[in-house]
């Protein structure tokens, strides 16, 4: 009996000893894949030349190794347009366009409404409005601005010039339903935004910190 004791104290203290390890290299494995997945927080504060906030970014698509970002504007006058994308190693990637064209608000209504067969929720302030699908997987959402380029001739005042920015997510998303689509709308407002000043658009016009939030049905 002497003998039993010391041996099942000695293979407690073993067995005790090998769940400390487990668990020390859990949590060493655990800091090593998180630390790995920190491609979207390495990104500067503000991607798309300055334009977007990055927590947008990173509140939209999932954790990845790696990620990066890309934008650029692509013309001037009424050929202009601004696009930005973020991509991951994980293959998803957030896109937004902004460009300059003729068309009136009740045509960029139907487009992403009616016409397209989704339903829409929508929010103005200041004469900018933004809308976003609700009836599809796939999430999109969109900003309308008024903008009339400089380079424009005076007979030509009648056509309905403006910036119309469309956000959406390829691949997989780390938000879902109203989160994601709030968070689509917000990187194409700030997209526009930035736009706004590139575009050289004739009117001053002062954007508001962020536009109202949805309310879904």
């Amino acid at each position: 009996m002497s003998k039993r004791g010391p041996e099942r104290e000695a293979t407690l203290k073993a067995a005790k000893g090998f769940l400390i390890g487990l668990v020390t290299c859990g949590l060493i494995g655990g800091a090593i894949a998180l630390f790995s997945m920190k491609g979207l927080y390495l990104l500067p504060d503000k991607v798309c030349d300055g334009a977007v906030q990055r927590d947008i970014a990173i509140q939209s698509l999932p954790r990845a190794r790696a990620a990066e970002e890309h934008s650029n504007q692509g013309g001037t006058g009424d050929k202009f347009d601004f696009y930005c994308n973020v991509s991951t190693s994980g293959d998803s990637i957030l896109s937004g366009m902004v460009d300059l064209r003729d068309t009136p608000r009740s045509a960029w209504e139907e487009h992403y409404g009616s016409l397209a067969g989704n339903h829409v929720i929508r929010v103005t302030r200041g004469g900018i409005e933004a809308l976003t699908q609700t009836d599809d997987d796939s999430a999109i959402s969109s900003v309308y601005v008024s903008c009339q380029p400089r380079n424009m001739k005076e007979d030509a005042g009648k056509q309905e010039y403006a910036l119309i920015a469309e956000v959406n997510v390829t691949g997989k998303s780390r938000a879902t339903g109203g989160e994601l689509r709030q968070a689509l709308t917000d990187f194409a407002y700030q997209l526009t935004r930035h736009a706004y000043k590139l575009a050289e658009c004739k009117e001053p016009r002062s954007f508001p910190e962020a536009l109202p939030r949805y309310e879904e049905d």
